[in-house]
């Protein structure tokens, strides 16, 4: 089977190599703020000239959001609406694929209008590795989608490593044999479900990720998928415009099965009128975390951004060459633009944000997640309480699926406080051994840009700094995923004639934490770190 992927891949159509830009120069200052839920950055200005705002599906994995932001990167309007999660044994994560279709259906409605007056273009940026089937004749779902941080391919995947099959893989696609991408849980599907199988049978079958999911729903039929998407599946070799036929054999995905894979900014598909009104251009399609990326505005070699939501993820801009790790961090397409291509070297943690939730709804520790902060204050320290927040297995640079949450150091003096603040440090402690890995492979960080809802968080975002001995920046505007979508759509329908640009005017003002622990502390909070890592 190796040879015959490897064959495959040898006979896959190289990228083009996509010309770098100089950093931009830095955003103008602010000049205030609108009333909506999450504030404006900047005054309206020219925003309310039709044609000129930016229209935003941000579908993630515990809600789906519309947003509406003016051509300077102002947020005027947003609708958000929860997902159900279910959880139908131990290590599955399922989502209803109908539900994200008509809730954000819903979403997209209100905050746009009747006709949706002043939209220039839409952008979708997603949660990634998720896979949905659905019948091509019906636009129907087949089966409930099994959500990136489903752990029920474990199995799979350790037998393909057992063949021998990762290292092929990794020299493609710069990925590892993990269930958290999407080709083992499609497969999954076609062996599992009836429904899908018979789909698939029928050449009726569709599968792809939520962004091609919601696309084909908007547009009435297109089956696209964009590169930064697409390279989450296994499925694409890095330097490789289309889905691999070699590899879509490894992991028994049909090729007709799956989508065409397209830019992610530019003109890509046309949303029906029938759901806005009117006609609407989309223009920006990308996954969750190259949205942060671009919205952070790091869009030149070397910079980094980490986002810390339901997981956490980094990202580190490598430019037009494909990324090699040797330390168990990911290659990844950033962006594509008329065929180019930039990549960045990505290292992913799959419990974040959700450990505070988990802490607040399964333990009562918590009432809601911004007390972990005042929690935090008012104690020196964790009491020697850590928190290896191992809930889904580990990710980067561990991939250990096996792997379970531990709590240690507990003693009759630890309460609530401890157990908050150990919950926070675990995000420290986490990226710091994603900040090994990238030294390790060549790409030491200078500073870190954070983002996502935990960075709201000033306790969290200084104990980064602190932990890590580096600069931390934090945007006033932290919904930076949403931003880069927007950032997206804004050049893919012609209002910027760059990112760079684009990233200079709408990106914002922002925050700075430098470091200030000792040493000694610092030290001796990674020696607990790795000795309940070790027993997880």
């Amino acid at each position: 089977m190796r040879s015959m992927v490897e064959g495959h891949l040898r006979k896959s159509q190289p990228m083009r190599p996509v010309p770098l830009h100089q950093p931009a120069a830095g955003p103008p200052p602010l000049a205030g703020e609108d009333g909506s839920r999450s504030t404006s950055r900047r005054a309206l200005g020219t925003s309310r000239i039709m044609g000129d705002n930016i229209l935003v599906i941000d579908a993630g994995t515990t809600s789906t959001r519309a947003m509406v932001f003016d051509p300077h990167g102002g947020l005027l309007r947003v609708a958000q609406a929860e997902l159900t999660q279910h959880y139908p044994r131990p290590g599955w994560v399922e989502h209803d694929a109908a539900e994200i279709w008509t809730r954000t259906l819903r979403c997209l409605r209100e905050v746009a209008g009747e006709g949706a007056p002043g939209i220039a273009a839409i952008g979708i940026t997603n949660q990634r590795e998720t896979v949905v089937a659905w019948d091509r004749a019906s636009g129907e779902p087949l089966a409930r989608a099994i959500v990136w941080q489903d752990r029920r391919t474990a199995e799979t995947c350790a037998a393909l490593k057992d063949a021998g099959h990762e290292s092929a893989v990794q020299a493609a696609t710069g990925l590892l044999l993990d269930p958290y991408f999407s080709a083992t849980k499609m497969r999954w599907l076609l062996d599992n479900d009836g429904q899908v199988r018979a789909a698939h049978e029928g050449g009726r079958l569709a599968l792809g990720t939520i962004e091609s999911w919601l696309t084909f729903k908007l547009t009435g039929g297109a089956h696209i998928t964009d590169a930064s998407n697409a390279s989450r599946t296994l499925l694409l070799p890095l330097a490789s415009a289309q889905f691999d036929a070699g590899l879509c054999d490894l992991f028994g995905v049909p090729r007709s099965a799956l989508p065409e894979v397209v830019d992610t900014h530019g003109t890509l598909a046309e949303a029906d009128p029938r759901w806005l009104g009117r006609s609407i251009p989309i223009c920006g399609l990308i996954g969750d975390q190259q949205a942060a990326t671009v919205g952070q505005g790091c869009l030149s070699p070397g910079e980094t951004k980490a986002t810390y939501g339901t997981g956490a993820f980094v990202l580190t801009n490598a430019g037009a060459g494909v990324p090699r790790s040797e330390h168990r961090l990911l290659g990844t397409v950033l962006t594509q633009a008329g065929g180019e291509r930039r990549y960045a070297l990505e290292g992913s943690v799959f419990v974040a944000g959700s450990l505070v939730k988990w802490l607040r709804d399964s333990l009562g520790v918590i009432s809601s997640a911004a007390e972990t902060e005042a929690l935090a204050r008012s104690i020196p320290d964790s009491g020697g309480v850590t928190i290896v927040p191992a809930l889904a297995g580990l990710g980067a640079p561990h991939w250990r699926p096996e792997a379970r949450g531990i709590v240690t150091g507990l003693s009759f003096a630890s309460g609530r406080a401890q157990i908050a603040r150990a919950a926070l440090e675990a995000m420290a402690h986490q990226t710091s051994d994603l900040a090994r890995a990238f030294a390790a492979d060549g790409a030491a960080w200078r500073n870190l840009r954070i983002d996502g809802g935990m960075s709201a968080n000033d306790w969290m975002a200084q104990d980064l700094a602190d932990l890590l001995g580096l600069p931390v920046e934090r945007p006033d505007f932290v919904e930076t995923t949403a931003l880069g979508a927007a950032l997206c759509a804004a050049v893919g329908a012609g209002l910027y004639p760059s990112l760079e640009l684009a990233a200079e005017t709408m990106r914002g003002l922002t925050r700075d934490f430098a470091p200030a622990m000792e040493r000694d502390v610092r030290e001796e909070r990674l020696a607990r770190w790795r000795l309940a890592l070790a027993a997880s």
